[in-house]
């Protein structure tokens, strides 16, 4: 990421001042989201992917590790174990919309603090939702929306193994 910044600064991209502001602010992060937005507003950054498809019947599917968050992921899902780890992800948008329709599933959200989960937008038959975060956090770094439906699925909020 320092890096990143020091190319940024030396094509010209940023000034001295901010180069200088950035390095500070990239050397005292304590998280991957903080360091992403150093870079997100720079030309030639890398740029969350629009939508993240999820279409799978049956196995497994799981997203874990350093991956770009992205605005949008659309969950189409049968009999299917699905698994998104926010622990370590690069979060550089403060809203994430999951579109689901899972039927006979479960999605397990690795999530930390600082992750809002709004399931307003869902219609559930014979589901159960199981979730650890609260609607109000006001200094959310990440606000995930779920819309769509579930049938005889769950969600389940876990925190991250220590």
């Amino acid at each position: 990421m320092v890096d990143a910044l020091r190319v940024a600064g030396g094509d010209g991209r940023l000034t001295a001042a901010e180069l200088d502001a950035r390095l500070e602010r990239a050397l005292s992060a304590r998280t991957l989201g903080e360091l992403a937005v150093l870079t997100a507003d720079l030309p030639g950054a890398p740029a969350a992917r629009d939508v993240l498809v999820v279409e799978q019947h049956g196995g497994k599917y799981v997203k874990e590790g350093r991956w770009l968050v992205p605005a949008r992921i659309a969950l189409r899902t049968r009999e299917c174990r699905v698994t998104l780890d926010f622990t370590e992800a690069v979060i550089t948008l403060r809203a994430l919309r999951i579109d689901a329709d899972v039927v006979h599933g479960k999605l397990f959200v690795v999530s930390s603090p600082g992750i809002v989960i709004n399931t307003d937008g869902l219609t559930c038959t014979y589901s159960k939702l199981k979730l650890r975060s609260t609607d109000e956090a006001a200094d959310s770094r990440l606000r995930v929306e779920f819309a769509g439906r579930l049938l005889h699925a769950k969600i389940i909020e876990r925190r991250p193994r220590r």
